[in-house]
């Protein structure tokens, strides 16, 4: 077995059904990964009927169905003993990989022995490149001149925007210090040597810590720039004041694992303390802008929407989008949102490089044929965009 595969689900069926069927396309149309992959879901106890719905559309994946929610963490590790894969992809259910990324990844780890993990250029729903595709290891410095906001302030600067390697460029390949949990592909002898993730990260910064380990342990990282794929980033996640709390406990708890009680316990005071100042900061920005960026999701919905595609389900697309009361545009000119369909002709990979291109950077929805639902992003921050049948 070449390669296993490990998604962390909760709540977000039609996402995690496009999800599949792009690994699926991704496994059926390369001969190194044909009949060499694997496929774990770890339901962290969904409400949507998640499993009962997708195991029979992907009978060869192996679903594993957690009664309570164990974490992002904790979930990955329980399906880790089960991999027989010479490679491990951490993957997040809200993804669209195009047709070749897997065999990119594969290629490249296959090719250079000494890289412990990989992981790839990432975009938003709308386009707009993710700078958690690489970043640099989250010291003292680095994280307090993120925090503060200073990185945003001087982003392609290596001494202020250390904490996402701003210096580096997102369009070539690099070595970096810190890769993203979303899609991560990991060398099983690494991962035998380091561990899984460490649960006592319940949700954010394990991906920090799994790198950092996998660094320590002798192995490079590496961030490839020669494929993309879609995160739609948050659809599993409610963007509230208990995920503001919960991303900067993990931060805290990232800390306190490797500066506090070390001889720069004066650099761990320096970034604990930017962590609670930034925690009060993004608590008081949440409760001014949720309500602006409601009515904008509000105005958003009522602009008319532009198809772009060949796939035969067309008709059904339409019929759902009428369905939903949205108006469908003839020019993309006059669109507010981009509904792309997959198939024969239209890629995956087609889409995603158009979307990353594109200079007008539109909230996106993507249907792959045969799937049961348009799933996507009303705005780049905007979750819960799903128009089902």
């Amino acid at each position: 077995m070449i390669l296993s595969v490990i998604i962390v689900s909760f709540n977000v069926k039609y996402f995690l059904e496009q999800c599949l069927c792009s690994l699926k396309r991704g496994i059926d149309q390369s001969t190194l990964l044909s009949g060499n992959t694997e496929v774990f879901v770890v339901d962290n106890a969904s409400t949507d009927g998640s499993v009962a719905f997708l195991q029979p559309l992907y009978p060869s994946v192996h679903f594993i169905q957690n009664t309570q929610n164990h974490g992002f963490a904790r979930a990955n590790n329980q399906a880790l003993p089960q991999c027989r894969g010479s490679f491990v992809l951490f993957l997040n259910p809200d993804t669209i990989l195009a047709e070749d990324s897997l065999e990119i990844c594969v290629s490249f780890l296959m090719s250079h022995p000494r890289a412990g993990a990989a992981g790839v250029r990432m975009i938003d729903g709308s386009g707009r490149f993710l700078k958690e595709s690489k970043r640099g290891f989250p010291g003292p410095r680095a994280s307090f001149f993120k925090m503060s906001g200073m990185a945003s302030v001087f982003p392609g600067s290596r001494f202020f925007a250390a904490y996402y390697a701003g210096h580096l460029d997102p369009h070539r390949d690099h070595p970096v210090e810190i890769l993203s949990g979303a899609c991560m592909m990991v060398r099983k002898t690494a991962l035998d040597q380091t561990g899984g993730f460490d649960e006592q990260f319940f949700m954010y910064a394990e991906d920090i810590d799994l790198s950092y380990r996998i660094r320590r342990a002798g192995y490079q990282n590496y961030y490839l720039a020669a494929t993309c794929i879609i995160h739609f980033k948050g659809e599993s996640t409610q963007k509230d004041i208990r995920y503001i709390r919960q991303f900067h406990l993990a931060m805290d708890q990232f800390a306190r694992k490797y500066f506090r009680g070390s001889p720069g316990s004066r650099r761990f005071s320096l970034l604990n303390s930017g962590i609670a100042v930034k925690q009060r900061i993004s608590m008081l920005w949440y409760s001014i802008k949720e309500p602006i960026k409601k009515r904008a999701g509000r105005s958003t919905r009522n602009k008319p929407v532009f198809i772009k595609g060949d796939s035969p389900d067309l008709p059904l697309v339409i019929s759902a989008l009428e369905k939903a009361g949205r108006q469908i545009s003839d020019t993309a000119s006059e669109a507010g949102s981009l509904i792309y369909c997959a198939g024969e002709q239209k890629t995956l990979k087609s889409i995603i490089r158009e979307m990353d291109e594109s200079s007008r950077k539109l909230s996106c929805y993507i249907h792959i044929e045969g799937t049961h639902a348009i799933a996507g992003s009303l705005s780049g921050k905007e979750k819960d965009s799903v128009i089902s049948w």
